[in-house]
């Protein structure tokens, strides 16, 4: 079992995500060990961009500081092999395909296996041609994470059978951000995605940022992934932001699993 499946056995899956850099990177590393000790289940770590697509303009804010303070690939690769000389919990980039591509996807994924990397999302990938980047990672043990959106529908079943590790399901269209409604229809697209892949867990990210989000979104997937809120507490807390993420992981872990 891989250390990513492994993180969806302890009731349902928090995933809170990161932005790397953002203050700095040794307040990174604080923060990944503040979550991890709060019960996060696994953390995403965001590898900053100068155009992240898919994100709304908090974590776009969140890449921008972390670019200005001269965050580098290989600095994150730095920082994850340090964390993980502490950490088993698993911990997951989220990129873009040109930080991977411009690196070189051999050298990349050699690396990310070196630091210790569990799984891989590279969200402007489309699934039809994941082929060019998804061997390097799978052939060095690293997941490979595939996404579903409302507008998969036809292609759900597929991409669900061919995944790895877990499926990130976002919940609505258009970027990242907390947000007061979530309207999708997840329970069909889930009960599609465990028609194909029974074993295979979902996790549904993009708008999560309440307690009572996390509750009805842990009642029906088998994870819940935030990531503007928590760049939220740390664009507005900046280096001091330990305990109130802290406070925040713990809460809604207890929301996803409130329904037992």
């Amino acid at each position: 079992m891989s250390n990513i499946r492994k993180a969806f056995l302890n009731g349902k899956a928090f995933i809170p995500f990161i932005t790397c850099g953002d203050p700095d990177l040794e307040s990174t590393k604080r923060y990944v060990r503040a979550m991890a000790a709060a019960g996060a289940d696994l953390i995403e770590l965001g590898i900053p961009f100068s155009d992240p697509t898919a994100e709304g303009p908090v974590i776009q804010a969140a890449n921008l500081r972390a670019l200005s303070g001269g965050v580098t690939t290989d600095s994150v690769f730095q920082m994850v092999r340090e964390l993980r000389a502490e950490l088993t919990t698993p911990l997951v980039f989220m990129t873009y395909a040109n930080v991977v591509f411009s690196y070189g996807i051999e050298k990349f994924a050699s690396k990310a296996e070196a630091a210790g990397i569990d799984g891989i999302i590279i969200p402007d990938v489309p699934f039809e041609e994941s082929a060019e980047f998804a061997p390097s990672f799978e052939s060095r043990g690293i997941d490979y994470i595939s996404m579903i959106a409302p507008t998969s529908k036809a292609r759900i079943r597929e991409i669900a059978a061919k995944a790895k590790g877990f499926l990130y399901v976002v919940s609505s269209l258009g970027v990242t951000g907390e947000r007061q409604e979530i309207e999708t229809d997840l329970k069909s697209m889930l009960a599609q995605v465990r028609a194909a892949k029974p074993e295979l867990p979902a996790a549904i990210g993009f708008g999560i940022s309440m307690p009572e989000q996390a509750k009805s979104m842990g009642a029906i997937a088998d994870g819940v992934i935030v990531g503007s809120a928590i760049m939220r507490i740390i664009g507005e807390k900046g280096q001091e932001a330990e305990k109130e993420l802290a406070a925040f992981v713990r809460e809604m872990k207890a929301a996803a699993n409130t329904f037992f």
